[in-house]
C-alpha cells in the first residue's frame, strides 16, 4: 500500500457523507398502505382488503374507480375501511373529470371525517359531517366573481351546514379556481399534506405533468379529529359528468430521526432545534475528521513498519 492512496480513501469517504441520509429536521415519508389505492382496487374475491364503495360506484379494475357516471341523479362512495392516524401524513390522489356534455356537474369531494360511508347530499356525502372536507366544484350556482371549477375546503363541526345555494362560501376554510381541472390533456391530481398544527396545503397537478399549482396553504390548520376516514364521493343532479379516482396514494410523514411516528415537528421549528442541529452536525464533522487522521497514522505506522521490515531482511540476506 502507499500513501497516494489516501486521498482516493479520503474522496470516498466524503462521497458517502454527502450522499447519507437527511439530516435531522427534513420531512421523510412512509407509505400507508391501508389508505393506498391502486389498480387491480380489488382481490380475487372482488373485494378490497382496504376500502368499501357503494351507491353507483362503478369498478373497473383496469382502469378507474368511477364514483358517478355521467348521467343524471348519480350518487357514489368509496371510504376506507380502518381510521387515518397518523398524526402528519400526505394524500395523492389522480383523479379524472370528464363527460360528453357542454353543461356538467356537480362535483365530487374528498372526505377525512368521523362518519364513512353515509349518502347524503353534500356531493353524495352526509351533511353536518364532523372532519375535513375537500370539494371539487364543477357546477356554479351562486357565486359572482369566482371561475369554476372551483376546489375549497371546509372543516365541519358536526352541526354546521354546507350551503349548496351559494356553493359553500360561508362555510370556506380555503380555495382557489381551478379552471381547466376538467378534461385536462394531462393526468389530473391533488396534493394534500398535513402537518398538526402547522400546515394544511393543497397542490393540484392540471396544467402540465409534473408541474404543481399551490391551491392554498396555512399554517394554521383545523383541528382535524384524531380518529378519521379517508373517503371520496361524487354526485350528479340534472346536469352530469364522469367523476373517477384512479389511484390513491397516502403517506406517514416524519422528521429525519424521529422514526415513522409523525410526532417530531414539521418544517419550520424554533431556533432552539436549529441550533441543536448545527451542533450536531459540528460534531460529527469533527469526529469524522478524527477518523480520517487516526486512518492515515495506521496506514502510515503499517507502512513504515513494512520497509523496515523489508530493509532488515535485506541486510540479513547480505
Amino acid at each position: 500500500m502507499r500513501w497516494t492512496t489516501l486521498p482516493a480513501l479520503w474522496l470516498a469517504a466524503t462521497n458517502a457523507w454527502a450522499a447519507s441520509p437527511d439530516e435531522e429536521g427534513s420531512v421523510r415519508s412512509i407509505s400507508l398502505r391501508t389508505h393506498t389505492l391502486v389498480q387491480p382496487y380489488l382481490d380475487s374475491d372482488m373485494q378490497s382488503r382496504w376500502y368499501d364503495f357503494g351507491g353507483d360506484t362503478i369498478i373497473r379494475t383496469d382502469s378507474y374507480i368511477r364514483l358517478s357516471s355521467d348521467r343524471p341523479s348519480q350518487s357514489g362512495w368509496l371510504f376506507s375501511r380502518v381510521p387515518l392516524t397518523a398524526t402528519n401524513w400526505e394524500i395523492e390522489v389522480e383523479f379524472k373529470i370528464h363527460g360528453k356534455n357542454q353543461l356538467y356537474g356537480d362535483g365530487f369531494a374528498m372526505w377525512l371525517t368521523k362518519e364513512r360511508g353515509k349518502m347524503g347530499s353534500v356531493f353524495g356525502h352526509s351533511d353536518n359531517f364532523e372532519g375535513l372536507g375537500i370539494f371539487f366544484d364543477t357546477y356554479k350556482n351562486n357565486r359572482p366573481g369566482v371561475v369554476f371549477p372551483y376546489v375549497m375546503a371546509m372543516y365541519g363541526d358536526g352541526k354546521t351546514s354546507y350551503n349548496k345555494d351559494n356553493d359553500g362560501k360561508d362555510t370556506e376554510f380555503a380555495g382557489c379556481s381551478a379552471r381547466g381541472i376538467r378534461h385536462a390533456s394531462v393526468p389530473t391530481k391533488f396534493k394534500l399534506t398535513y402537518f398538526q398544527d402547522k400546515q394544511l396545503k393543497l397542490e393540484l397537478q392540471f396544467k402540465s405533468e409534473g408541474e404543481w399549482t399551490l391551491c392554498f396553504e396555512t399554517s394554521e390548520p383545523p383541528q382535524i379529529p384524531s380518529v378519521t376516514y379517508l373517503g371520496f364521493s361524487a354526485e350528479t343532479g340534472e346536469l352530469s359528468d364522469n367523476h373517477d379516482i384512479v389511484s390513491v396514494n397516502a403517506r406517514n410523514l416524519y422528521t429525519g430521526g424521529g422514526g415513522g411516528g409523525g410526532n417530531k415537528a414539521a418544517p419550520g421549528g424554533k431556533n432552539r432545534k436549529n441550533k441543536n442541529k448545527k451542533n450536531k452536525k459540528s460534531g460529527g464533522w469533527g469526529w469524522f475528521l478524527f477518523k480520517i487522521v487516526m486512518f492515515g497514522l495506521v496506514v502510515g505506522g503499517g507502512y513504515a513498519g513494512y520497509t523496515a521490515y523489508r530493509t532488515n531482511k535485506r541486510r540479513n540476506r547480505f
